[in-house]
């Protein structure tokens, strides 16, 4: 590897097909301009150090052998036993790590907005230490670290969407993944509920559960979603939205999930009285949810009335994924 790399990928929201995505479901994911960094430099030492913004407050020493990671010093960054595992980096080389996920976190209340850090960071940081920020080359090293970082969890959309960037159509089954044009005439705003939520203990509790006849008509709800989201007709969109989140409220009941939380019910119930669309991101129960509508007046007006807990994020649509910076 070269003495310096500097590389950076995006977030994600996830607009249809959580956890319907885990049975193959198709879900539509967007990356946004809230981008993880992660820069590495060669040093004359046979000790690695981590330093964080975001990720952790603490920093790590290690070193790397054939052997693999010893931690001698600090926090032990997990992030970082994935990626060397997965890479098999077994070189006893000194390094000088930067993780930097600060613009995933709140500044006011330091907790994180559920926008895929721990996805993105793992992306930034293989594409950094393979110097290639060609997501094909790289797409199976990370969804591998990403499932150990996560013990097995998850779907990968999180990874999919930092890899490419844009709105995308994925699917777990070869990690499938297929670039869409965002609708004409579609707005929308993202807003933060003020809680965090930690995603994979939503899917450990969804996990232990026994299979029930809302998690098959979300399937399905997710399927029709996708075709409307690939049709790129906005009105069609907003009217598949009224089942799907029914679908969703439905299955959330029965695995005790949680999605809607009192933030995101109230959301909704504003957002049906003003005729637009909102609904929970991802794992639910806290964090993102988006807000959808044809004027883009309404969704501003809309954001301008609701109370001080909750908060608009001004992160948009990204069409970039994963990016060599320097």
């Amino acid at each position: 590897m070269s003495n310096y790399y500097v590389v950076s990928s995006p977030g994600k929201v996830i607009l249809s097909g959580e956890y319907a995505v885990l049975d193959n479901a198709p879900a539509i994911c967007m990356a946004i301009d809230c981008r993880a960094e992660a820069k590495i430099q060669k040093c004359n030492s046979e000790i690695s150090r981590v330093k964080s913004i975001g990720f952790s407050s603490e920093d790590g020493e290690f070193m790397s052998s054939k052997n693999g990671i010893s931690w001698c010093k600090g926090k032990e960054f997990k992030v970082i036993n994935a990626v060397w595992q997965v890479i098999n980096f077994k070189r006893l080389i000194g390094l000088k790590i930067n993780l930097d996920t600060s613009s995933f976190i709140d500044v006011l209340s330091d907790r994180k907005l559920g926008l895929g850090s721990s996805a993105a960071i793992i992306v930034a940081l293989i594409a950094a230490m393979k110097n290639c920020d060609n997501p094909e080359k790289i797409k199976l090293l990370t969804h591998k670290a990403h499932k150990q970082l996560q013990g097995g969890l998850g779907s990968g959309a999180d990874i999919a969407t930092s890899l490419y960037g844009g709105l995308i159509k994925y699917q777990t089954e070869n990690y499938t993944t297929q670039s869409l044009s965002w609708p004409n005439g579609l707005f929308y705003r993202l807003i933060w509920t003020g809680s965090s939520v930690s995603t994979k203990d939503k899917l450990i509790h969804f996990m232990k559960g026994q299979d029930k006849l809302s998690r098959k008509e979300l399937t399905n709800g997710a399927i029709s979603m996708a075709t409307h989201w690939g049709s790129g007709d906005a009105k069609k969109i907003l009217a598949g939205y009224e089942n799907y989140c029914e679908l969703l409220y439905k299955f959330s009941c029965d695995y005790d999930l949680g999605i809607f939380s009192m933030g995101h019910k109230e959301l909704l119930s504003h957002a049906k009285k003003n005729k637009l669309v909102y609904k929970p991101c991802g794992a639910g129960g806290g964090d993102v949810g988006i807000l959808l509508g044809l004027d883009e007046k309404n969704l501003d007006k809309f954001c301008s009335s609701m109370r001080n807990d909750f908060k608009k994020l001004d992160y948009k649509l990204s069409s970039n994924g994963v990016r060599i910076e320097s």
